[in-house]
């Protein structure tokens, strides 16, 4: 079985092969959502983005970014500076699929100018 490590809380869970990763992490009581999104949130449509994690180890392990989470990435003022620098490695918890051991960051940092913004 897949194991699943939060970083941040320094827990790790199993789960079964192609589980959801916000319903696993949930289900485990690890907190996907900062403030106000934990009760104002899409329950996991994938509309909010309030869930994203950023897989620092294990990226072939979950499935391939979908057209849409991609977009809701790119669309979101907060999303696509949290995104800089991050393309591949930030999710969308409630569209991953995990399919082998993964290490996650919950509430990753936004990173509101990237790299080289300033030359």
């Amino acid at each position: 079985m897949p194991k699943v490590t939060f970083v941040n809380e320094k827990k790790t869970i199993e789960v079964q092969q192609g589980a959801n990763l916000r319903k696993e992490a949930l289900k485990a009581g690890i907190s996907l959502y900062p403030g106000v999104h934990q009760y104002l949130n899409c329950h996991g449509f994938g509309h909010c983005a309030s869930c994203r994690v950023q897989i620092t180890k294990g990226e072939e392990n979950v499935n391939r970014q979908g057209f849409l989470e991609k977009f809701r990435l790119i669309a979101g003022p907060i999303t696509f500076f949290a995104r800089l620098g991050h393309e591949q490695d930030l999710r969308l918890a409630c569209k991953t699929q995990v399919n082998g051991d993964v290490d996650v960051v919950t509430q990753p940092a936004v990173n509101w100018h990237g790299e080289k913004f300033w030359g």
